[in-house]
């Protein structure tokens, strides 16, 4: 694609070459960049653009960064696109989920290993086929981390959609019979939680030959409360942020 900004800069994240590090943090909620970027060494505001917002700073001296996503896979992949282009090689989405499996409550922690490719932006990458993998390295040091942090940890497969309330009133939809039976068979094949992003990131980080691995704190369950069991509703992420934290410690000293 030709870049039309006449500084040099990335389109749509506004970096360039040298703003970031190797590793960087993938939040979705830009808001949440600043809450990360207080565990880097001299962190420092790099750019605010668009939803996309980016700190740089250091662990263990080493550049790392975070660059804040927006919600779903198409602002997902121009950012990994974006920043594979200015220096980026190792990524960590830190997010949130909706457990799907009774015995995952909210506050817990999912790691994913693969993804369901429920929404559309793998596809114009990917073959339907071709599957939405983490990276082994990274995974294992996010499992890593969270035992050393004590976290109660889920590693697993995760589904990604495309809409929000598909999930959350699929009974509301022209295409309810579809959105309930494969709901119902994510299920059944063992899918620890619903989030938005990893699937995406996953198959473009194939095709870039960079490596991502994706954390969540997990919200809630509605498996759970359709039950009547104990639903729990958390919203602090710090739990799956210290884990990153501590995953890319991990991955440098390795």
């Amino acid at each position: 694609m030709k870049n039309y900004t006449n500084d040099g800069k990335q389109y749509h994240v506004g970096l360039k070459p040298g703003d970031v590090g190797e590793y960087v943090i993938l939040p979705g909620d830009p808001k949440r960049c600043a809450k990360i970027a207080q565990y880097f060494d001299n962190p420092k505001l790099i750019a605010d653009q668009r939803e996309y917002i980016t700190y740089t700073g250091y662990l263990d001296g080493v550049k790392v960064s975070v660059t804040s996503t927006g919600i779903g896979g198409p602002s997902a992949s121009i950012a990994m696109e974006e920043l594979v282009k200015v220096g980026a090689k190792y990524f960590i989405r830190v997010g949130t989920c909706g457990g799907m499996q009774t015995d995952i409550k909210g506050g817990d922690l999912v790691i994913a290993t693969g993804a369901i490719r429920a929404e559309g932006t793998s596809k114009e990458y990917a073959p339907i086929e071709f599957p939405a993998v983490a990276d082994l390295t990274i995974t294992n040091a996010l499992v890593q981390a969270s035992k050393n942090l004590g976290h109660t940890c889920h590693t697993g497969i995760v589904q990604c959609k495309d809409a929000f309330y598909g999930q959350h009133e699929p009974e509301t939809k022209p295409v309810s019979y579809d959105l309930l039976n494969k709901w119902e068979a994510w299920k059944r094949l063992g899918c620890l939680a619903s989030e938005m992003e990893s699937a995406a990131l996953f198959v473009v980080a194939s095709y870039l030959k960079v490596k991502v691995g994706s954390i969540f704190l997990t919200v809630a369950n509605q498996e759970r409360e359709k039950q009547g069991l104990e639903n729990p509703v958390v919203h602090d992420t710090e739990k799956a942020i210290k884990t990153a934290i501590e995953a890319i410690k991990i991955l440098i000293n390795e």
